[in-house]
């Protein structure tokens, strides 16, 4: 019979707590809408792109550029945006939470899984 790793135990402990059950639904509550949101925006992008490109095809003014090259270069601002808000949510909300996780475990490591 193999021997008990207590650290997974702990570990296994750990995912069944209110406490990092907590950490998860503030996790996902960022992340869902906000991938929901750039995927809906990529998708209509692309729809856009294949279903109307005589609207991406409409120049702007008397210049070169058109809506489809805005409409692409929004991609990328878009995406630089959410990762820098990602990067500003977790500094000042999700990390400090899961702070106190992380030292609970690194302790049981420690001390060979004891709570």
């Amino acid at each position: 019979m193999p021997e008990s790793d207590p650290v997974a135990e702990r570990s296994l402990q750990m995912q069944r707590s209110p406490e990092f059950q907590r950490l998860r639904r503030t996790f996902m509550g960022f992340i869902v809408p906000l991938t929901v949101l750039f995927l809906g925006w990529y998708l209509a992008y692309v729809l856009i792109a294949g279903f109307a490109p005589s609207f991406f095809a409409t120049r702007i003014g008397d210049s070169n550029i058109n809506v489809g090259l805005l409409f692409g270069l929004a991609q990328f601002v878009s995406t630089f945006v959410i990762t820098m808000a990602y990067s500003r949510w977790a500094n000042r909300t999700y990390d400090p939470l899961t702070e106190p996780l992380a030292l609970e475990m690194e302790q049981a490591a420690q001390s060979g899984g004891a709570r």
